[in-house]
């Protein structure tokens, strides 16, 4: 994108224009010479959002899952619900 802003500005055409013709220039060449990185990032992302994909967990909410089958396995009455967040009071009206 750079070699083309340069260009532009070379031929005169304008900060705005150069870096509206070197962002086009720059997306066309991309496409035309990029496939096989642009099927990649398109498989990538398919198989991030299919509906096989189990979700993503991140080593903090592993480690609640862990400690609250824990206290389920240790008492069974015990009810945890956290996925909600917790009611805020409402205000009365005077």
């Amino acid at each position: 994108m750079a070699v083309f802003f340069v260009a532009g500005l070379y031929l005169q055409l304008g900060l705005v224009l150069s870096a509206i013709v070197a962002a086009v220039l720059a997306w066309c060449v991309t496409y035309l010479f990029f496939r096989d990185m642009r099927d990649a990032a398109a498989k990538g992302l398919q198989s991030r959002f299919s509906e096989r994909t189990p979700p993503s967990r991140n080593r903090a909410e592993l480690d609640d899952s862990a400690a609250e089958d824990s206290m389920l396995d240790a008492n069974p009455d015990v009810t945890i619900d956290s996925d909600r967040k917790p009611r805020e009071p409402k205000p009365r009206d005077s």
